[in-house]
């Protein structure tokens, strides 16, 4: 029985993987699974003490925090959407060059006379006043978005949480205005959106993670080097 596996965490789809995957690539480590492409689990050659764990990039952070992953690569907006208690438990190891996008404030088109995020605090204060109920914004990032319009002064709204295609939401009643994270901007356009000028929350780009409760394991250390 091998001792002191590594369990890596990939994530498990999408352009994030792909961009991942090249990395061991780069670094001429040959991933294998024992039952075909499908399989959540993998290994690397000549590395017997090392296990791969394919999980999607949000799983990735909970799986750090309790130790079930010791190094992970997800994406920096993930970790910071994350509570405190979960980011306090991880390190961040390397910032790498993909996956990077923005998460940003956006409204519709047709909202001519918003263009900042005073503009909006008015809004605000108006759907109050006049519709007697508050601003919805639809998120699936609902701690950042919620600090950063607390720290903007913006205090009169409702987070609605989005299980799907954010992007849709102030077209179907769901809300009136969204956040959400974006790379070139062309969804939300597409969608008749608009950033606000001042409605950047967080750069993101994936990184290199290690949970702080596997600093002192046994190679680790090298490990890291080979990714990083």
């Amino acid at each position: 029985m091998i001792k002191n596996i590594i369990n890596i965490g990939i994530p498990s789809k999408g352009r994030l993987k792909k961009d991942t995957l090249n990395i061991f690539k780069r670094k001429k480590l040959k991933l294998f699974s024992e039952r075909g492409e499908r399989d959540l689990f993998g290994k690397i050659k000549n590395f017997p003490n090392i296990k791969i764990i394919y999980l999607h990039a949000r799983e990735c952070i909970d799986a750090l925090s309790i130790g079930t992953v010791d190094i992970c690569v997800s994406g920096l907006d993930l970790l910071k959407e994350s509570e405190i208690n979960t980011q306090n438990k991880i390190k961040i190891i390397k910032k790498y060059d993909f996956g990077i996008a923005n998460l940003v404030l956006a409204i519709p088109d047709l909202w001519l006379d918003v263009q900042t995020l005073l503009d909006l605090d008015e809004v605000a204060d108006e759907f109050k006043k006049k519709k007697k109920r508050l601003l919805r914004v639809s998120t699936k990032y609902e701690n950042l978005t919620r600090g950063f319009l607390y720290s903007k002064g913006v205090t009169q709204f409702q987070i609605v949480k989005s299980l799907g295609s954010t992007e849709v939401a102030p077209f179907t009643g769901t809300a009136e205005i969204i956040s959400d994270i974006t790379s070139t901007g062309a969804t939300l356009k597409a969608n008749n959106l608009r950033i606000l000028k001042d409605g950047e929350i967080l750069k993101s780009q994936a990184c290199l993670m290690l949970s702080k409760l596997s600093l002192k394991k046994i190679g680790i250390k090298r490990v890291l080097n080979l990714l990083s």
